[in-house]
């Protein structure tokens, strides 16, 4: 089924493009969510002539990306997180992380705005965007996205299976399980060298 998508879909198209989708995802999704319109000669006939306005929206979409790509560019950002002996990393790095330090290395000059997915109208120029998408198998994705004219920056984070946290909290439990009350750091656990479970 021949649509023309309204924004930009991920792994489909832009804002104008005509893409070839099945029908059911046409139907149950991209209609309903005014994420995409039929391909029909009158909407064709509409888009050849919205096709400048689009353009525009997409240069000035570009000259936002590259004034933050200026103020990023050659910046190093660092995300502290807690790390045992063997150099294993505590926990997660998180969105909020790599966005609070992407923020401090360009002087918090930008504002945070969560999840647009519902919303229609132009970024603005000191918005960054936060957002978390959960999918299949996947159990923790993050990626910070800068877009330049003619180049892509992204900053990504991947845990995929529940099984690395399961574990440590199996050998969490293992390890206090008959010793005295009191307080255990995560250092002690990996010095007690427990066996992998």
């Amino acid at each position: 089924m021949k649509v023309i998508l309204l924004q930009e879909l991920k792994g489909k198209g832009g804002e104008g493009d005509v893409v070839d989708v099945a029908p059911g995802f046409a139907n149950n999704y991209l209609l309903p969510q005014k994420v995409a319109i039929l391909a029909t000669k009158g909407n064709l006939k509409q888009l050849e002539q919205r096709k400048h306005n689009i353009a525009k929206r997409e240069e000035n979409r570009l000259a936002d990306a590259g004034k933050i790509k200026e103020t990023l560019d050659g910046a190093l950002v660092k995300v502290e997180a807690k790390v045992g002996e063997e150099g294993q990393l505590f926990g997660s790095v998180t969105a909020q992380m790599i966005a609070d330090a992407i923020n401090a290395e360009a002087g918090n000059s930008y504002e945070y705005v969560y999840d647009r997915s519902q919303v229609r109208q132009k970024r603005g120029a000191k918005e960054l965007g936060i957002s978390s998408v959960r999918g299949g198998g996947i159990v923790g994705e993050h990626d910070v996205l800068f877009c330049g004219p003619e180049e892509v920056l992204t900053l990504s984070h991947s845990a995929g299976s529940r099984g690395v946290f399961a574990d440590g909290a199996v050998q969490a439990a293992l390890y206090v399980a008959g010793r005295e009350p009191g307080y255990y750091t995560m250092t002690d656990l990996l010095r007690g060298k427990l066996p992998c479970v």
